[in-house]
């Protein structure tokens, strides 16, 4: 995809038209974009299409998980979300009732985080021009303290929560394996879809000391700490042992012949911290209601391994986590 698109668009576009001047844009590949307001305020905007099979999960569906995941994106870039437009385009002869309960979903998100709805666009395909239903979200927000994703010798990696949730459910149902699944009939295991406002206030209450902050959505938490290392030239250590995974992600996924590491997460923050705050900040987040939030890696200066992301596994070992070549799980968000 990144090969893809560098060809297709990045290359493409001029340095001078890759952003507003003053902000950010696709010069900087993060989860959205900054422009500026005045008065040392920006404007943060992200656009996402949203095209999970099946459409509903446990845990959501595809209209929560489009509310969410773009509201996301603006929070991880240091912004309160403060409204959304949707685009929906279904296939004809899609149930009304199925889509009565999406757009119920997608509303309910908004509501809860305060975020208006102020526009959109809805259309109908013919039947075999697109698969059931697609939704295409932006999402508006602002703010005085922009996270652009530049981590540093250092720093602190924290995960908020365990990771890998989400992909680990919509594998198993593409499997066909959800009625055999017994953690995803009892609920124990169900999408981790959700927005990440609580983390605002870490970011304003740590400003500046927050160096980098993504959600692992495609290609998981192997796919954002790639990224990181190689846009910094640095190397990002992980210790395997500290990184949350549920103990039936971490046993189906082994059983399937998938990283867990590479599953997709639709409510988890990934955060490189300054090493000065980092205690303190994993403290404040417990407080803020991400009990598992733990420090799992740092990053670090090393001309070896420099743009690598490395595992130190239990037995005192290391493996490099390679970044992800595909999609294990298609279509997932």
């Amino acid at each position: 995809m990144q090969e893809l698109l560098s060809k297709l668009i990045f290359a493409r576009v001029i340095d001078e038209l890759k952003k507003v001047k003053g902000g950010v844009g696709i010069d900087k590949l993060d989860d959205g974009a900054l422009i500026p307001i005045g008065g040392n305020e920006f404007l943060v905007i992200s656009i996402d299409s949203y095209t999970v099979n099946p459409p509903f999960f446990p845990g959501g569906s595809i209209g929560s998980l489009a509310a969410a995941g773009s509201l996301n994106d603006v929070i991880m870039m240091g912004g309160r979300p403060i409204a959304q437009l949707d685009s929906i385009v279904v296939e004809e002869g899609f149930p009304l009732d199925d889509l009565n309960i999406i757009v119920e979903d997608f509303l309910k998100i908004l509501r809860e985080e305060d975020v208006a709805l102020i526009g959109g666009d809805f259309k109908v395909m013919p039947k075999g021009h697109i698969d059931r239903i697609v939704i295409t979200t932006v999402a508006l927000g602002r703010t005085s303290n922009p996270v652009v994703d530049e981590v540093k010798p250092g720093d602190k990696i924290i995960v908020s929560d365990y990771v890998g949730d989400h992909g680990a459910v919509i594998m198993l149902l593409q499997m066909g394996l959800g009625d055999r699944v017994e953690e995803l009939s009892s609920g124990i295991l169900k999408s981790d879809v959700k927005p990440l406002s609580r983390i605002i206030a870490l970011m304003e209450r740590y400003k500046g000391g927050i160096h980098a902050s993504r959600d692992p959505t495609r290609g998981g938490l192997a796919g954002v700490l790639n990224e990181w290392a190689k846009s910094s030239g640095l190397v990002i250590v992980l210790e395997e042992s500290k990184i949350p995974i549920r103990d039936s992600v971490e046993r189906y996924s082994e059983m399937l012949g998938i990283d867990p590491l590479y599953l997709a997460s639709e409510g988890v923050a990934v955060l490189s911290v300054d090493p000065a705050i980092a205690e303190e900040a994993l403290e404040y987040m417990w407080k803020l209601g991400f009990e598992n939030a733990r420090v799992v890696g740092e990053v670090r200066s090393s001309e070896r391994f420099k743009g690598y992301v490395l595992a130190r596994t239990p037995v005192g070992g290391f493996r490099i986590i390679e970044e992800p070549r595909g999609e294990l799980v298609p279509r997932i968000c």
